[in-house]
Parts: C-alpha cells; sequence; structure tokens
C-alpha cells in the first residue's frame, strides 16, 4: 500500500480557492483527502491519495494525461478543475510505502 501526496505551493491569496476546487473536483473518490498548511510553508495544499501499488498509481496518470473526461466528475467541475495550473507557483510528489 502507497500514500501519495501531490504538494502545491499557490500563489498567495490562491490557496484556499486552490483546496476548495480539489475538494469538489475529488468529491467523488473515498481515498483521496485534501490538507492545508497549519504550519511550515505558507500556500501548502496537499492531495493525498492511497493506491495499491505504483501500477495502480501509473496507470491513473496515464487516464488523467490521456485528457479523457473522468466519468463520476460533473463536466462543469471538470472544466473548472482544468484550470488549477493556473493557482499555483511550485509543486512536487512524495510517494511512502506503508509498512
Amino acid at each position: 500500500m502507497l500514500i501519495i501526496r501531490e504538494v502545491f505551493i499557490a500563489k498567495p491569496g490562491q490557496a484556499s480557492k486552490l483546496a476548495k476546487l480539489f475538494k469538489k473536483g475529488f468529491e467523488h473518490e473515498t481515498n483521496i483527502r485534501i490538507m492545508t498548511d497549519m504550519a511550515g510553508n505558507y500556500n501548502t495544499v496537499i492531495v493525498e491519495m492511497q493506491v495499491n501499488s505504483l501500477a495502480e498509481f501509473e496507470k491513473q496518470m496515464e487516464d488523467y494525461k490521456s485528457g479523457k473526461p473522468d466519468p463520476k466528475m460533473d463536466p462543469k467541475v471538470a472544466e473548472e478543475m482544468s484550470k488549477y495550473t493556473e493557482m499555483y507557483m511550485t509543486g512536487r510528489r512524495e510517494i511512502f510505502k506503508l509498512e
């Protein structure tokens, strides 16, 4: 089992908007949590998900990169989500193995 964290440093004034957007976009996913900073780097937004394997995560990434719409996501929300890259300055991915 793996924990994947997508860590974003939002532009000033955009962190709460980005977190709300992710929350709306992933509301149908039971294995995803959205977190914001309380200490540490300001304007941090984290999307954390749990997957069984790297192969599962890679499949999700291939589906995302293909551009095909998520059948579980409202098309209006998908349109909003397409603009999330305008809301952050930098980011990184962290992958942890659960022991």
